[in-house]
């Protein structure tokens, strides 16, 4: 059975893709994997503990380590963390298929979050045995004036199957900057 896979983040652009997604996928009969990836670490703040007597000039090895129970509870607090995140993903996934309503129904459905992976590079892999990729144009990147975000770029560049990019919608294009 075909299968297409259609990236989608929390930009505006992410529900345009899954419904036009569910289109093809009712078209060709196909599963439509609806993947969220993101990647924690990146979200983290690194563990760090900095040294009281740590001044320039000074050999920051000689400050005091971090206390068995300082180290424990940072590892509790990242598992809380990821915990919370991945928590946040999976809302976020049934928050756009239900807003995706009927678009979706009578097609097999897989929502997918794919954990501690960059999403370009979780979608390029997903795409080796996929017959269609699909993603937004743009996400929720910083840089608005580019015609295409770091993901979709990266996965029209990259995968092994054939690729759509979704355009944004007229309310979410910049107007360019006047010269």
């Amino acid at each position: 059975m075909a299968r297409i896979v259609v990236g989608v983040d929390a930009s505006p652009g992410a529900l345009r893709a899954l419904t036009w997604a569910a289109d093809e996928a009712r078209l060709r009969l196909a599963t439509l994997e609806v993947v969220h990836a993101y990647h924690a670490q990146a979200l983290a703040a690194p563990l760090y503990f900095p040294s009281q007597t740590a001044l320039p000039g000074r050999d920051a090895a000689a400050g005091p380590r971090p206390t068995e129970d300082e180290l424990a509870r940072t590892a509790e607090l990242q598992a809380e963390f990821q915990q919370a995140v991945r928590g946040q993903a999976d809302e976020l996934l049934e928050h756009l298929l239900g807003e995706a309503g009927e678009a979706i129904e009578g097609i097999d459905v897989r929502p997918t979050v794919v954990e501690d992976r960059n999403p370009a590079e979780a979608l390029v892999e997903l795409s080796h045995d996929a017959d269609l990729v699909v993603v937004g144009a743009r996400g929720r990147g910083g840089f608005t004036s580019l015609l295409l975000g770091s993901v979709s770029h990266a996965v029209v560049h990259h995968a092994r199957c054939p690729v759509v990019v979704i355009p944004a919608g007229v309310g979410e294009r910049k107007p360019a900057a006047p010269r």
